[in-house]
């Protein structure tokens, strides 16, 4: 937390929030307000880029989400005006979108080994689909081989 532009303080109910100066004012924003303006960006994107308006969101989430984190994004999404039809873990929405649950070759239970080099993190996820139904079977990352720490590391390398 040393490193981070902004402070983290505790509300009246010990809730943590992010303390920042903004136009000269200090405001106190918690993780979903700061996740709904994200959101909010990302729909008017969507919005300028489609050329209409975008109601509903299927939002993607890590796979070692609890279901108090999943519920803050579902509040965030609501916050930023969308209607959350679905959480989905991102490991399961990588598998779709490479069209694992449409392989005709593979009958019965299948493992998959999805890998995410992400913006932050390196994370690997073992998913098993079983009749067109995503099981997030297993989970583990490194918060140190994405973001910065790779882009740092990867310079070092080739420096």
């Amino acid at each position: 937390m040393n490193l981070w532009p902004f402070k983290v303080i505790a509300d009246a109910n010990n809730k943590p929030m992010i303390a920042v100066k903004y136009k000269g004012q200090e405001k106190s924003l918690c993780a979903e307000e700061v996740s709904s303006m994200i959101l909010t960006k990302m729909r008017e994107i969507a919005e300028a880029h489609l050329e209409s308006p975008v109601k509903n969101a299927v939002i993607t989430v890590p796979a070692y989400f609890n279901d108090s984190q999943c519920k803050a994004t579902i509040d965030a999404g609501a916050i930023a005006g969308l209607n959350v039809m679905r959480i989905m873990s991102e490991p399961t929405a990588a598998a779709i979108a490479y069209g694992l649950d449409k392989k005709t070759s593979c009958v019965g239970e299948r493992n998959i080994f999805v890998f995410d080099l992400g913006g932050g993190t390196f994370d690997v996820s073992l998913v098993t689909i079983k009749d067109k139904v995503f099981l997030v079977k297993a989970t583990a990352g490194n918060t140190h081989l994405g973001g910065e720490d790779f882009d740092g590391r990867m310079v070092k390398l080739l420096c």
